[in-house]
């Protein structure tokens, strides 16, 4: 993911979980802050109890991928993902499944692509 569209600095960090508000489901949170700008901006945050620096990389990596997979249809906000345990077990398509469902919860989706996938 490019540097612009990373939430690399703790002052950003804690400007998303004071202002913001917050949705989650079993192995998923996100936090979210409404800002104007062109495109997202997201931080991922595994923590220590999820495993070994290998297994928490490869975490971040499973929710990058399906973060750029959704790229066009995310609103232009700033958004923290917090990895909750039990999400280093699933296998991608299951991660896509989680995040793409508390994203809508979020609702960080675009109006348009949701109906598309119903059909």
């Amino acid at each position: 993911m490019k540097k612009p569209y990373r939430v690399k600095r703790k002052k950003d960090f804690q400007a998303i979980f004071k202002a913001g508000g917050n949705t989650a489901n079993r192995t998923f949170v996100i936090y979210r802050l409404e800002r104007v700008q062109s495109h997202f901006r997201v931080g991922i945050s595994v923590g220590k109890k999820l495993g070994n620096a290998v297994t928490r990389n490869a975490v971040k990596r499973k929710i990058r991928h399906v973060l750029m997979a959704l790229g066009d249809q995310l609103k232009s906000e700033d958004f923290v993902v917090i990895a909750r345990k039990g999400v280093e077990t699933l296998d991608y398509h299951a991660v896509q499944q989680n995040l793409h469902h508390v994203l809508k919860l979020a609702k960080l989706l675009e109006e348009g692509f949701e109906s598309e996938e119903k059909e």
